[in-house]
């Protein structure tokens, strides 16, 4: 790409619109785990969804390819460039609309998920979109990665709150789908097509989600077990009695505990003594005067594990402080080799228990922290290093673990990419599994909407796209 293409850009964008230089451009082509450095002829930040629809028009004409980003805190290097120009979202973070008798909110794809957490609150309007990485991810990048997070018992995934799309197609085209509808059988469900796709389709400027009106009750609770098995159980039997009210159940390994408390001295051992297992569970009411917090020490009390009920607001804060502070923990023990897989929520625990007797087996002293969402099935099996190897020779067995894990989850009808997408980390390992109908059909899509393969080129599909 020459100067007349960067002038032609820079014109569309304006000055404050593209950066050229190294200095600008590099931490936009950083990926925060260090596995991936990008490289780009220009980062351009539109300012409007024209401004994105004229640029994407120019490289396609051009055959520049593009890649999306949002607030790049993706783990699978999914808005790492690898030529072209890089499109960052970051000035398009406007909310447009707030509908309080629809309860949706309409928002730009650079808007950061905490900002939209807070201005919900400001109207009792609740976004239950929630992960730990909230104060820096936007909202392109949780629809592009189907966002799991927090709180998806009782609310779902980011595909189940999505009810409209704004999108710049590959051709430059603008689809305006922002109706916020509820129920619309007019043909195909188009918006599903852009969720999860990593911008592999077009660059998604906008979204209307449903809100939620915001709880008055919250109870928090943690209950440890010995077995896995155990603690499945427990969830079983707290949505069987919660149902609604259950919003949250997360898995924690005594390994991430450990992990989180010698990270920050400030939090606490929730018990006196170790378990092997801990269920962190939320749950939410609407009506101020209900009482979750009886019914929920009962319950506990009924069964024969620890456990402890957060008595205020500080206490559950503590209880979560966590599982908020698993991933940093787990950054400053040493390198990871990380897994992001679903499950049957029935299988979990199998899982859990055979993965880890099996990589333990390739290397007896790996660190095992398997974590995550008993709702939708998601665990993130990660592996650290032992602390006598060196960090190279340990990431040099990526290959060995991921085909240990993979090859469990699959076996287990699971999948290899639950919330973190695909990016170019798992592009091999989607053709390795996917059904080969179901991969064919994939590629069909991406070549309908982007024949000239100009959008995120070599991630999801990798090669084959």
């Amino acid at each position: 790409m020459n100067d007349d293409y960067l002038e032609m850009l820079r014109k569309i964008v304006g000055p404050e619109g593209i950066f050229v230089s190294e200095a600008e451009m590099n931490p936009y082509l950083q990926e925060q785990r260090g596995f991936y450095e990008g490289h780009c002829k220009a980062v351009i930040r539109p300012g409007s969804t024209e401004e994105v629809a004229e640029v994407v028009s120019y490289c396609q004409e051009y055959g520049i390819s593009i890649t999306p980003q949002s607030g790049n805190t993706g783990l699978c290097g999914g808005a790492v460039p690898s030529g072209g120009i890089l499109v960052n979202m970051g000035r398009m973070n406007k909310i447009r609309n707030f509908d309080k008798i629809n309860s949706t909110i309409t928002a730009e794809s650079g808007c950061v998920l905490a900002d939209l957490q807070k201005a919900a609150r400001q109207e009792e309007l609740l976004m239950t979109l929630s992960c730990p990485s909230e104060k820096e991810c936007q909202l392109g990048g949780n629809l592009s990665t189907n966002l799991g997070g927090l709180n998806v018992v009782r609310y779902g995934n980011t595909r189940d709150l999505v009810l409209g799309l704004e999108v710049v197609l590959p051709s430059g085209e603008i689809w305006n789908g922002l109706r916020g509808l509820r129920k619309d059988n007019a043909g195909y469900d188009l918006k599903h097509l852009f969720i999860g796709a990593e911008g592999t389709l077009g660059i998604i400027t906008a979204a209307t989600l449903k809100l939620f009106p915001f709880p008055k009750t919250r109870v928090t609770a943690m209950v440890a077990t010995a077995e896995i098995d155990d603690l499945m159980e427990v969830f079983v039997g707290t949505r069987e009695r919660f149902a609604d009210h259950l919003v949250g159940f997360e898995i924690i390994p005594r390994i991430a505990v450990e992990m989180v408390l010698e990270h920050d001295n400030k939090i606490q051992d929730p018990f006196s003594t170790q378990h092997e297992w801990y269920g962190l569970i939320e749950l939410n009411a609407t009506n101020q005067g209900l009482d979750l917090r009886t019914p929920m020490v009962e319950f506990l009390g009924e069964l024969s594990h620890a456990s402890k009920v957060a008595q205020n607001e500080s206490e559950s804060s503590a209880l979560w402080a966590i599982r908020h502070g698993v991933p940093e923990a787990q950054k400053i023990r040493g390198a990871s080799i990380k897994h992001d897989v679903s499950l049957p929520i029935s299988r979990m625990s199998e899982f859990l228990t055979e993965a880890t007797k099996q990589v333990k087996e390739r290397l007896p002293d790996v660190v095992v922290c398997g974590f995550g969402h008993a709702g939708d099935g998601n665990v993130h099996f990660n592996l650290t290093q032992p602390k006598a190897m060196d960090k190279t020779e340990f990431t040099a067995l990526h290959e060995d673990f991921n085909r240990i894990v993979h090859d469990l989850a699959h076996r287990m009808n699971g999948s290899i990419a639950a919330e973190h997408g695909v990016g170019q980390l798992k592009y091999d390992e989607l053709k390795r599994y996917a059904n080969p109908v179901e991969y064919s059909m994939m590629k069909m899509v991406k070549r309908t909407f982007d024949p000239n393969n100009i959008m995120n080129p070599g991630k999801v599909l990798g090669g084959d796209d």
